[in-house]
C-alpha cells in the first residue's frame, strides 16, 4: 500500500529545474525520518534528501548537494524536493520514503539509507536530457 503520493516529474533539458512533491496519507506522528529517494535503471536506490525528525536538519547525497533542496509544508503533511541544475545522471525514479515510529525512534546513523525506511510512495519520473 502506497502511504504517498508523488507528482512533478517532467522531461527536462540539462541545467533545467523541476520541482517535486508528495502528499502522505498517514499522520506525521506516525513517522519518524522522512525524505527523497531515486533510483535509476539498473541502479540500485539512492538516499536524495531526507530530514531529521530531532532537528528538522536536512541530509544530502553528495551527488545533489548545492543544487536540490528539500522541505516540507508546516502540517509535515507534504514534502517537496525542489531540483535545480538539472543533469542527464538525475534521470530516475524518485519516491518519498518514511521511517514509521513502530521501527523506534532512534538517531539513524546513515540517514539516506534507503534500507532504514519502510514506507514509501509509487514514485514519479525525472528524465533530464542533455
Amino acid at each position: 500500500q502506497a502511504l504517498f503520493t508523488e507528482s512533478g516529474g517532467d522531461s527536462v533539458q540539462a541545467g533545467g529545474s523541476l520541482r517535486l512533491s508528495c502528499t502522505a496519507s498517514q499522520s506525521p506522528s506516525s513517522r519518524t525520518y522522512v525524505g527523497w529517494f531515486r533510483q535509476a535503471p539498473q541502479k540500485g536506490r539512492e538516499g536524495v534528501a531526507v530530514i531529521s525528525p530531532f532537528d528538522g536538519s536536512a541530509t544530502y547525497g553528495d551527488s545533489v548537494k548545492g543544487r536540490f533542496t528539500i522541505s516540507q509544508d508546516t502540517t509535515g503533511n507534504t514534502l517537496y524536493l525542489q531540483m535545480n541544475d538539472l543533469k542527464p545522471e538525475d534521470t530516475a525514479m524518485y519516491y518519498c520514503a518514511a521511517r514509521g515510529q513502530e521501527l523506534g525512534a532512534a538517531r539513524l546513523a546513515n540517514p539516506l539509507a534507503s534500507s532504514a525506511y519502510n514506507i514509501r510512495g509509487q514514485g514519479t519520473q525525472v528524465l533530464v536530457s542533455s
